[in-house]
């Protein structure tokens, strides 16, 4: 059948609207979808066609026209935010693994590597601001691909661990040396009590008494297998275990 040109504008019209959606809709959510340019788009096809049935063809050419033009603009948008969604997503990524690095000391045992992350995080955030959606998924991939020595080098017995540790009071903590040695992260093992009271009998109240010691003292914590340990004890830092 051979078709007049306004039928054949109203037929790509209606494709053109539909097809972007129908091809799509088990990957794009029905927010994106079902956009302002979208629904334009079917509001002017649909006057295209009412003005074609009442025999106003130059009106119906206008308003295909526009169904076009929205189903366009329509299938940019759903594109833009697709992109958009697939960078911060990227950059999430980036943002926990960074997190993870931080909670397990990773600044102190690889400061290279970490540093070079902490840049590429940098870039993806300023390259995302910029709309510059390739450059900032590549930028935050890089962070995960520096960070994999982390998962490649790092020894969850060489630490590092806590280097020192403060008193805390024994009504809420139950700190003494015994308790304190067997924490997980100082040596696994109470019964090693007395390596921190040796290290430490200069700092006791008196040398001859290990279970007098008061809430603020700080305890140097000895390396016993060769373990990495490093600065202050801190409660908001998740430690390996010492094995």
């Amino acid at each position: 059948m051979k078709y007049s040109p306004v039928i054949l504008v109203l037929l790509l019209c209606g494709i053109f609207a539909m097809s972007f959606a129908q091809e799509t809709e088990t990957e794009i959510p029905s927010s994106l979808r079902n956009n302002q340019y979208y629904t334009e788009s079917l509001k002017q096809a649909n006057l295209a066609r009412l003005a074609y049935m009442e025999g106003d063809y130059d009106a119906s050419i206008r308003y295909s026209e526009e169904a076009i033009r929205y189903a366009s603009l329509s299938d940019e948008y759903v594109l833009y935010r697709l992109r958009m969604f697939e960078t911060d997503k990227a950059i999430l990524a980036a943002a926990n693994r960074l997190t993870y690095a931080i909670s397990i000391n990773a600044a102190f045992r690889f400061p290279d590597e970490f540093s070079a992350a902490q840049a590429a995080y940098a870039e993806a955030r300023n390259f995302r601001a910029a709309e510059r959606w390739d450059d900032a998924i590549d930028a935050a991939n890089r962070v995960l691909a520096i960070l994999a020595v982390l998962d490649n080098e790092i020894d969850r017995r060489t630490g590092p661990f806590p280097a020192q540790y403060t008193v805390r009071i024994w009504e809420s903590y139950r700190d003494c040396l015994w308790n304190i040695a067997g924490q997980s992260w100082v040596y696994n093992d109470p019964n090693k009590w007395e390596i921190l009271f040796n290290a430490n009998k200069s700092k006791m109240p008196r040398s001859d008494n290990p279970d007098l010691i008061y809430p603020g003292m700080i305890l140097d914590i000895p390396s016993i297998k060769g373990e990495t340990r490093q600065g202050m004890w801190n409660a908001n830092t998740m430690y390996p275990s010492l094995n």
